[in-house]
């Protein structure tokens, strides 16, 4: 594995790698990227994986973007583990790790970025409301991430819906040769997303945090039940989260899956997707799930133990 911290060394790697790349190797793309911002988890672990069973070449960036953190707190807490996220790549198969420091990103930085990419419309809501500029430094870095790379397959986890919804938007509005990938979400044993951000929470905040989960399993079997009111289904989803006080709700909404515009009525259920937000202790948390799962008899990865206590809440 080759690691390179320019991104003209990471355009000559590629592009390298690529042609050595011997017929049909690459089945799918012949480059596949994820990018991620480090503190890899079993989460990046299976995009990493699917990268590297459809494409020739896989390529990480690994890269805390300054950009997309409003609060210069959260981003100074944000977990950096670059040797052990090097070692997560290797073994998980990556060629070629891009891990640039911050002035090769943004030449000027603390100075204002003079050029941004701002999506408007699908960043403006939910997580964008709560945090703004947040996905304008999404979209920058992730241009310029494109744009250095070249044409790849890029591969997302749908744990940030919204996130996704934007990066979507972005290639297709910009016309870029990028085939942008969703991916499951990653989830524990008890159904709590997985996220870099969880490892910031005290055992009683890991305890508390799996309301999140339960919320939007309750909303799955609420729509099941045959639930089609948006503002009935936000009752349900809220009212999970209200059993557990260390819980600061910020959204519980079903949305349009492709617009993220919030729904009144599901009349396609199968097109809706559950968004939830809040903050755990010092943690703000985010998760999500289609409001019918893509698999029969899945009920958003919670445990059968949970089962009977979802059903009472229902």
């Amino acid at each position: 594995m080759r690691t390179v911290t320019t991104a003209s060394e990471w355009r000559v790697a590629l592009a390298q790698a690529a042609a050595a790349l011997p017929a049909g190797a690459g089945r799918v793309a012949p480059v596949g990227l994820v990018p991620t911002m480090g503190a890899l988890h079993e989460g990046h672990r299976s995009l990493l994986a699917r990268a590297r069973a459809e494409c020739g070449v896989v390529t990480a960036s690994i890269f805390v973007n300054p950009l997309q953190f409003g609060d210069p707190e959260d981003i100074e807490n944000y977990p950096r583990t670059l040797q052990a996220d090097l070692g997560v790549c290797a073994e998980a198969g990556v060629d070629i790790v891009f891990a640039p420091p911050v002035a090769e990103m943004y030449p000027e930085w603390p100075a204002p970025v003079a050029t941004t990419v701002s999506v408007t419309g699908v960043s403006e809501r939910w997580e964008g409301a709560s945090r703004p500029g947040h996905f304008d430094g999404v979209a920058t870095v992730v241009a310029k991430l494109f744009s250095m790379a070249g044409p790849c397959r890029a591969y997302f986890g749908e744990k940030d819906f919204q996130q996704l919804a934007v990066v979507r938007r972005m290639a297709a509005d910009l016309s870029l040769a990028v085939d942008i990938v969703g991916c499951e979400t990653i989830r524990e044993a008890d159904g709590l997303a997985l996220s870099s951000r969880n490892v910031r929470l005290s055992p009683a905040e890991r305890r508390a945090a799996v309301v999140l989960s339960r919320a939007l399993a309750a909303g799955q079997m609420a729509v099941a039940d045959g639930i089609r009111s948006a503002a009935e289904l936000s009752v349900v989803l809220r009212g999970v989260v209200a059993t557990e006080p260390l819980v600061d709700l910020d959204y519980a909404v079903a949305v349009d899956a492709a617009t993220l515009d919030e729904r009144e009525e599901l009349t396609d259920p199968a097109t809706t997707r559950l968004l939830i937000a809040a903050r755990v202790g010092p943690v703000r948390l985010i998760d999500n799930a289609p409001a019918v799962p893509a698999r029969a008899g899945q009920l958003h990865h919670v445990p059968p133990h949970q089962i009977d206590q979802l059903e009472r809440i229902g």
